[in-house]
């Protein structure tokens, strides 16, 4: 049996991060151990109470502490706009712009068939019924604009398409500041079929 069994296991666990390789892993595991041993406390302290409190809101699936979210709760949110988001990072990222004072609904996934993701697996039906329930008037998709994200929000538009609500998607284009020459070719011809 190995005498590094323990470091042999966090850097195992370390490397369930996204984008961390063995060397990374073992970068963190060797700094912590040998020069943050408080730190790795900390962080192993963090990681249990997040896992054992941190749940799903009730309705609209982001993270939370609650049975109900802060933003589901808050009566200054627009109940008649819901965004569609994959990803608890991308409601946080709207929320960042200070732009959208409506509510969300967080997918958790994208569609990906070739992954065996499906309609139900992202909640779909839920968002059906969210969608549906009188109140929302404009369910805006801003799901990310890859190949699954548009999937993604394509067949939500479907399904939401009869209900007698206004679908939206977020808009792409040229981001503020660049220059022409610089940017990719399928940003161009997106920002001109988009233009306003």
């Amino acid at each position: 049996m190995s005498d590094t069994h323990s470091l042999d296991t966090l850097v195992q666990a370390l490397r369930r991060l996204p984008g961390v390789g063995v060397r990374s892993a073992q970068r963190m595991a060797f700094h912590l151990l040998q020069h943050d041993r408080e730190g790795a406390q900390l962080l192993a302290r963090s990681l249990q109470d997040a896992v054992s409190q941190v749940r799903h809101c009730a309705l609209c699936h982001t993270f939370t502490e609650g049975e109900v979210c802060a933003t589901c709760q808050d009566p200054r949110r627009d109940a008649s706009k819901l965004a569609v988001v994959e990803t608890p990072a991308d409601q946080a990222a709207l929320e960042r712009t200070g732009a959208f004072k409506g509510r969300y609904f967080v997918l958790m996934g994208k569609l990906s068939p070739l992954d065996g993701v499906g309609p139900r697996d992202i909640g779909m039906h839920k968002l059906i019924e969210r969608a549906s329930d009188g109140t929302v008037q404009e369910v805006i998709l801003a799901t990310n604009f890859t190949a699954e994200g548009e999937t993604t929000a394509h067949v939500i538009a479907q399904a939401l398409k009869n209900r007698g609500l206004t679908v939206t998607r977020l808009a792409r284009g040229v981001p503020a500041g660049s220059e022409l020459e610089y940017v990719d070719l399928g940003t161009i011809a997106h920002a001109l079929v988009d233009r306003r």
